[in-house]
């Protein structure tokens, strides 16, 4: 199981076995205490826990001044995490403020595995009849047991004893103080800069480099401002990086984009031949078969490459959409300020399955740690406590106006107000894949694909040629375990 997981983590590796029950395994990737972050950490006696934890703990410090000071074993940000275990047992994971996905035991048999609120990171579990197992990816598990393998909620923790417990959700509930009656629309702004400004800035933490994917849109042109101001202010150079085909329109505004921040910028050229022979490869990392995830994994794919070859984390602008209603569709079919809301809350839990599922899987199959600033619990708090009606279209029709208010004079004023483009169709990434399939897979080869007993239901032929690249990758893993859809009406 550790070495099909050797992409994620092609630094360092750790094992340990825990009485006559328990057994950890860990693949690193080194980005916070390069030299005594090795896992599992902990484990100094029978009852003191062994931890295995994958992603980053962005409020480790402010932990560490709180806890006990021998409940540290490392300065590693997962050492917080393994503090709180021996501190406050289970609970105290309600207190992490990052991304991650962690297992640990004891030798005296407890155990513990839980993953973070929104599903940043991600979680597998198969249980069979004398075991559980869990796993970071699907390909991971014995092939004899990945047709049991299942998503590991969010926001949850299990043990032996307890079994399955909600400790928290995607959406934090609101607090008394995030009431904005009174407010003018420019504190409201003010207020929204301050929190987006306030987690790019948490998520640079790292003992390396971390860079910004600049996709030329608004999302990632705010984390790139921010982060590369903050740079600046350490003596640094942010360094960023984008991908499309020659002159495709986010290509030609990511690099204004960086022209204007003065980046270190880089760019992968989309190639349609290499797009293509890589569809399988970049099927099996995502492990999913759904089109539109794959259409845009595939420039992920290549700009991950380029990116792993000068820095292990990036940041990205994921997830913005979901907060301040930047997809089309919410303002067609969901345009009533309440059902826009719902809406928005909807897709937000359903993230772990879809965006960020690939954002992670493309990412660390180069051995590239994906950050999301946008997703830190405080921003989303923060978004999901504005009216929805902030969140409509502006009377030119243009979408997310109060997050480009926010942001005025951070960017060139034409590509804040740069109208949204779907990555896929932007980086031209579409129009290389979806020609393909037409040729490849006949309208009759379609029709009786979907008449076959056992095949989920597949949108399109392209979609159709995805799955058969899927079943070959993971012939044991059940699609239902996989499957989540962005459903649109």
């Amino acid at each position: 199981m550790l070495a099909r997981l050797a992409h994620r983590g092609p630094d360092d590796e750790g094992t340990r076995t825990l009485g006559e029950h328990s057994w950890l395994g860990h693949r690193r990737l080194s980005i916070v205490d390069l030299e005594g972050g090795h896992q599992p950490l902990g484990g100094a006696g029978g009852v003191d826990w062994s931890l295995v934890c994958n992603g980053e703990i962005y409020n480790h410090r402010e932990l560490r001044d709180q806890l006990p000071t021998g409940a540290f074993g490392s300065c590693s940000d997962c050492a917080a995490a393994l503090a709180l275990l021996r501190d406050e047992g289970a609970e105290g994971l309600r207190r992490l403020r990052g991304m991650w996905a962690l297992c640990a035991a004891t030798h005296d048999g407890r155990f513990v595995a839980a993953r973070d609120p929104v599903g940043i990171k991600p979680l597998y579990w198969a249980r069979t009849g004398t075991a559980v197992y869990f796993a970071s990816e699907l390909r991971a598990f014995p092939v004899g047991v990945q047709g049991r393998a299942e998503i590991f909620p969010p926001g949850c923790w299990w043990t032996p004893d307890g079994g399955l417990r909600r400790f928290a959700g995607a959406i934090p509930a609101p607090s008394p103080s995030q009431g904005w009656n009174g407010a003018s629309r420019q504190d409201v702004e003010k207020a929204t800069f301050d929190c987006v400004a306030d987690s790019v800035r948490r998520h640079l933490m790292a003992d390396v480099e971390v860079g910004v994917f600049l996709s030329g849109g608004l999302d990632s042109g705010i984390v790139a401002a921010v982060a590369a101001k903050e740079y600046a202010r350490r003596g640094r150079r942010l360094r960023t990086f984008a991908v499309g085909t020659p002159g495709s329109p986010d290509l030609l505004a990511a690099r204004e984009t960086a022209a204007f921040l003065g980046t270190e910028h880089r760019e992968a050229l989309l190639d349609a031949r290499a797009a293509r022979e890589a569809l399988g490869e970049v099927v099996a990392c995502v492990e999913s078969f759904d089109a539109g995830l794959i259409r845009s994994a595939v420039p992920n794919w290549f700009l991950s490459e380029l990116a792993a070859q000068h820095v292990k984390a990036v940041l990205t602008g994921e997830g913005a959409d979901e907060l301040f209603a930047g997809y089309g569709y919410y303002h067609e079919q969901h345009a009533a300020p309440r059902d826009l809301d719902a809406e928005l809350r909807r897709t937000i839990t359903s993230l772990h399955g879809l965006n960020l599922q690939r954002c992670d899987r493309v990412t660390m199959a180069h051995g590239l740690e994906a950050r999301v600033p946008f997703l830190d619990r405080e921003v989303i708090g923060h978004a999901m406590s504005l009216p929805a009606d902030m969140k409509t279209l502006e009377a030119d029709g243009m979408e997310k106006g109060h997050l480009r208010r926010a942001f005025a004079g951070r960017l060139p004023h034409h590509l804040l107000w740069r109208r949204k483009e779907q990555f896929g169709t932007g980086s031209g990434a579409q129009s290389v894949l979806s020609p393909v399939w037409d040729s490849r897979i006949t309208q009759d080869e379609y029709a009786a694909a979907l008449a076959q007993d056992g095949v989920p239901q597949l949108r399109s032929k392209e979609e159709l040629g995805y799955y058969r690249a899927f079943r070959t990758a993971l012939p044991g893993v059940r699609p239902a375990a996989v499957l989540t859809r962005f459903a649109t009406g």
